[in-house]
């Protein structure tokens, strides 16, 4: 299957090696990965910060940079997200509406790409400890994506997931919030990896990164033993 790769702003920036491992977890499964050098954002820091008319030419952008017809897979649930349910009102009425419609509707999470349209549960993966898995807002509550994740995770050899009460809780990231609103977004991030020290788990994974740098900033500032990681990285592990 012919797929284009889209590598959202924070993968790019700080974590391309979540994408490296994307690609390698989806070559194994037979995908044809192509990438366009030329892509940028997608538009939502922009459109979230109020900011609608220069979020529609960033994402006018990525319409023309994805308008191949083939499925376009990326590593966030956030980016994911804001594509799907927020493009057709910012191209509501514009010459791009219909090119709108065909790319948002392409548009997949990693791991819902997976379990959806690849039908692949067992990638070969394995990594050794006890893990919980957080969901992301954007993946949970704008995609709607809960179990894929877990399902590709019960099949990771030697891995042990474990729920963690606050599972579906924020982890106080939420883009600008974090900057401002600081106090509040580290007592969300205490709450979060409170609730996954509790569980004994060595690992925190989840399908955003930006969640992964606010959960591991938190971490690292109170030297906590738990780490977090992408669920691409820990699918390309043992392999």
């Amino acid at each position: 299957m012919k797929i284009q790769l889209f590598i959202p702003c924070f993968v790019d920036q700080l974590y391309p090696q979540t994408g490296m491992n994307m690609v390698k977890v989806l070559e194994k499964l037979g995908c044809d990965v192509s990438y366009n050098p030329s892509q940028t954002c997608c538009g939502q820091p922009a459109f979230n910060a109020g900011y609608k008319n220069e979020a529609r030419v960033v994402g006018s952008k990525f319409l023309a940079d994805f308008s191949d017809k083939s499925k376009v897979v990326g590593p966030s649930g956030s980016c994911t997200g804001f594509i799907r349910n927020y493009y057709e009102s910012l191209f509501e009425n514009s010459s791009d509406h219909i090119l709108c419609k065909q790319v948002s509707g392409n548009v997949y999470e990693f791991s819902e790409f997976l379990i959806n349209v690849l039908n692949a549960d067992n990638v070969g993966a394995e990594l050794n400890g006890k893990a919980t898995y957080h969901d992301a807002c954007g993946a949970l509550r704008e995609c709607g994506i809960k179990h894929a994740p877990r399902q590709l995770l019960a099949n990771v050899k030697g891995l042990e997931l474990v729920e963690m009460k606050e599972a579906e809780t924020c982890c106080g990231f939420g883009g600008t919030f974090a900057v401002k609103f600081e106090p509040i977004s580290i007592g969300m991030a205490q709450v979060k990896v409170k609730s996954a020290l509790d569980t004994g788990a060595k690992y925190i994974i989840t399908t955003d990164v930006s969640c992964m740098m606010h959960m591991q900033g938190y971490i690292d500032h109170n030297n906590l033993p738990i780490r977090t990681m992408h669920i691409a990285d820990v699918l390309a592990s043992g392999w």
